[in-house]
């Protein structure tokens, strides 16, 4: 138990620092996008839901533990403006204490006019990230898990394009008794191995986040709290107006780092989610809009090895997105 807690204050520590260097401009916006139907309905952030889904771990690879056997799946998301991202996942455990996993990510920008300096259309270019992640996790005890993934991400705009390697650190106690889950994780630590163009790198979206689930035993929900890019305070984080950028008051700074969800679990097969990511709700109505503004939710269920799911979130002004996936475990 010293060993475990020691080992997260090194993490956090760790992170910490390097999220420092890490924290204001950033690009590849396109790796804080949710990968799993199940997160996207709670909110767009959590590393805490333990579930037996090949996108488990993506947010935290410590939680690849807990998918048992060998697990695929495919997700497909609407985006703003014509946009659409895909994903496609494959998770093995190895034993008792080992899980691996591999997966794709692929967002399509959909096209754009390229344009010269005096405004003139030269013709269309259709801007893509790619991103391979490859994780793995171990389980330490009955309770402790860890996990560490490599991204490989690769962006291409017009005929430029850029080349990032990163890692993503976790660690997670779960006690399946109490069911409570809580976890420490960080995502995007690494740098730009080819720029857009020379001498102008820019750094990843460095996360630091920090998450609590918990069930209850005579009342069929779980609730979810997030406190996510905890290196980051300055008011130039947000995508505000210009008129508004100068103007967030420190309790809107700390209250906007928080994300919350719910679970109805009807059965062991069936959820029904909904969740509220204050910092979302934040940029959205000062930038005009207030119709659904942090909210998503969305629903899955599991049949017989298949799991379906389905989920609502508005991430922009310009659409609404609705994500879909489809999973299959091999027992």
């Amino acid at each position: 138990m010293k060993k475990s807690l020691t080992a997260a204050l090194c993490f956090l520590l760790f992170a910490y620092v390097s999220g420092r260097a890490q924290e204001y401009s950033s690009s590849f916006n396109a790796v804080r996008l949710p990968v799993s139907v199940h997160v996207a309905a709670l909110g767009g952030v959590n590393n805490t839901l333990v579930e037996d889904t090949p996108t488990a771990g993506w947010a935290n690879p410590a939680l690849y533990a807990n998918v048992s056997g060998k697990s695929a799946g495919l997700d497909f998301m609407t985006y703003a403006g014509g946009s659409s991202w895909m994903g496609a996942q494959y998770v093995h455990a190895f034993g008792e204490r080992h899980t691996a996993a591999l997966a794709m990510q692929y967002m399509n920008y959909g096209k754009m006019d390229e344009t010269d300096a005096e405004g003139r259309v030269l013709g269309e270019f259709a801007p893509k990230d790619i991103v391979v992640n490859c994780g793995y996790s171990y389980l330490f005890s009955d309770r402790w898990t860890g996990g560490a993934a490599l991204k490989i991400i690769y962006s291409k705009l017009a005929d430029y394009s850029s080349v990032a390697l990163a890692v993503d650190l976790g660690l997670n106690y779960f006690d399946e008794e109490q069911d409570l889950s809580a976890s420490l994780s960080v995502q995007n630590i690494g740098t730009q191995v080819k720029a857009y163009d020379d001498g102008m790198k820019t750094h990843l979206p460095f996360t630091l986040t920090l998450g609590f689930s918990k069930g209850f035993d005579h009342l069929p929900v779980r609730i979810h709290a997030a406190f996510t890019d905890v290196t980051r305070w300055k008011s130039n984080y947000y995508a505000l107006p210009d008129a508004d950028s100068k103007k967030v008051k420190f309790g809107s700074k700390l209250l906007n780092h928080f994300v919350v969800g719910l679970d109805i679990l009807p059965t062991n097969y069936l959820y029904i989610a909904a969740g509220y990511n204050f910092r979302r709700a934040y940029e959205l109505k000062a930038s005009g809009s207030s119709k659904m503004a942090g909210l998503s939710f969305g629903a899955g269920i599991d049949l017989k090895g298949f799991k379906f799911g389905l989920s609502y979130a508005r991430y922009h002004l310009a659409a609404s997105s609705i994500m879909g996936s489809l999973a299959y475990s091999f027992k």
